[in-house]
């Protein structure tokens, strides 16, 4: 028999931006099969958002759609209406629970091939984005909630191929613990999870190399990659409320790889 045990996320609300694949969408389908109702927030792809939502719905989950690219403060206002309106519309209520901000990215670019349209693309999806998105969520997000943030072991490694990437992924860590001071009197926690190597259609061309595959697999601890599934394990975990009394801390989720 199926109990309260088997939904620990029923009756809250989630939102994950950059959810139509990856990590994201691991994520979402998690807390959605946890009993959270989750809102899906993507930039481009339909096809692909919509086959996340009809997977969640297809297992008893509750989702919905947000289609919209971030990067400007503009969007990040037109993310917190359609969040609003959304939760309005479902629960009768704009409470946010848990957010988490996942989106992000960036291209192969060292030092000297950087172009000031290229940091400014970088650095504003993965630092304008979660930052003003925080802000105007703010006011919505529950007594007890969460807030998760999506960094890189890259950040950590300052990766030379990546610099305006791993720049803006340290900033996001800075940016967890100054937040977990400002939200700590609302009983709201604010993590950083760093992924090391976790399979996904992003770093499939890293995996392909077979010398390079398995230079990284026999330098990690655990000798393997890591799944989507090993990191949406510990965004579950810190959304717990196991994790009430953990916050502004940056956990890598790299099999050991930076050891």
């Amino acid at each position: 028999m199926k109990g309260a045990d088997d939904k620990p996320f029923a009756g809250k609300t989630v939102l994950v931006t950059g959810a139509s694949r990856g990590l994201g969408r691991k994520m979402a389908e998690q807390f959605a099969a946890l009993g959270a109702l989750v809102a899906i927030n993507y930039a481009s792809s339909d096809a692909a958002a919509r086959e996340v939502l009809e997977g969640i719905e297809a297992q008893g989950g509750n989702a919905f759609l947000i289609k919209c690219p971030l990067g400007t403060y503009d969007a990040a206002v037109e993310l917190a209406e359609a969040l609003k309106a959304g939760l309005l519309e479902r629960t009768g209520d704009t409470g946010l629970d848990i957010l988490i901000n996942n989106a992000g990215g960036g291209p192969v670019a060292n030092f000297d091939a950087t172009t000031p349209e290229l940091f400014e693309e970088i650095m504003a999806l993965n630092m304008r984005a979660p930052f003003f998105v925080t802000q105007l969520l703010k006011p919505h997000l529950r007594e007890g909630g969460r807030v998760i943030n999506v960094g890189s072991l890259g950040a950590r490694t300052a990766v030379v191929d990546y610099a305006v990437y791993a720049m803006s992924k340290r900033a996001l860590e800075t940016f967890t613990v100054l937040l977990a001071k400002d939200l700590g009197s609302r009983n709201i926690t604010v993590n950083c999870i760093n992924p090391g190597l976790i399979e996904s259609d992003a770093n499939a061309h890293v995996r392909a190399d077979e010398s390079i595959a398995a230079y990284l697999k026999n330098t990690t601890p655990m000798r393997r990659f890591g799944m989507a599934q090993d990191f949406a394990g510990v965004a579950i975990s810190l959304a717990s409320p196991a994790m009430g009394y953990v916050t502004g801390q940056i956990i890598e989720v790299a099999g050991g790889m930076s050891l």
